[in-house]
């Protein structure tokens, strides 16, 4: 039964041994038997902290000047809070003058008893590029990127971003492929008798220089025939 928007939609199970009409594929679960973990539920955390940064990344853009704090009034004796024609001159200057992007880092000029009170943590003291770039590299692990391949400053050189990549495909790419390939094999086995679903990697670009690789060995190996040789590599013989 699937539900969605408060209609609910029957399919019939597999009968006479046709094609089921739904093929559930799903990823390892170590704490469910029967349905999947997707890596978006395994990175949740990682997203809300990326997430979070990036709000707060823009309201300090908006608010820039004006980091979270009190303005306190020490007024002289018998005017122990500001009049209300003050606090909306104050208001209005605080909003002129500090907040918003192209007010960012002006200085803020108190007079009238007025003294600053920090209450929050500076963005140096929170770091939040640093917490922004890991939580980039625990999404990317998640979802089997190497984080090298993220762009992060001072993760990737030429040489490692190479093999990243490389890593990337044999690891992550190639495997979740195949599985789909695999599992769409068996879905369509009762209709399709014999045909087999595969990943063809001679098309894959990423590949390229183990494919030359490999038809350099195979090339040398001069204890092999010309049909040994073909066979090796995929062909027919020839004729």
């Amino acid at each position: 039964d699937y539900s969605a928007g408060g209609r609910t939609v029957s399919f019939p199970a597999r009968s006479g041994g046709g094609v089921a009409p739904i093929l559930h594929m799903k990823l390892f679960n170590p704490t469910d038997d029967h349905y999947g973990l997707s890596p978006l539920e395994a990175a949740a955390v990682a997203i809300d902290v990326h997430n979070a940064t990036q709000s707060w990344n823009k309201a300090l853009l908006d608010n820039a000047a004006r980091p979270s704090g009190a303005l306190v009034y020490s007024g002289p004796d018998g005017a122990p809070t500001l009049t209300d024609e003050q606090f909306d001159r104050l208001k209005e200057q605080l909003e002129e003058l500090v907040q918003g992007g192209a007010n960012a880092g002006r200085p803020l000029l108190l007079d009238g008893g007025l003294d600053w009170r920090q209450m929050a943590l500076s963005p140096t003291d929170m770091d939040f590029i640093a917490a922004k770039n890991s939580s980039a590299r625990d999404i990317a692990l998640a979802f089997g990127v190497p984080p090298m391949l993220l762009g992060i400053p001072g993760d990737n050189t030429y040489s490692n971003y190479k093999e990243a990549n490389l890593a990337f495909w044999r690891q992550t790419v190639l495997p979740l492929a195949e599985k789909a390939a695999s599992a769409l094999t068996v879905w369509l086995a009762p209709a399709f008798d014999g045909a087999k679903l595969c990943v063809d990697l001679d098309g894959v670009p990423a590949l390229s220089s183990e494919r030359d690789a490999r038809w350099a060995r195979i090339n040398d190996a001069g204890f092999l025939s010309p049909d040994e040789k073909r066979r090796l590599l995929g062909l027919e013989a020839e004729a």
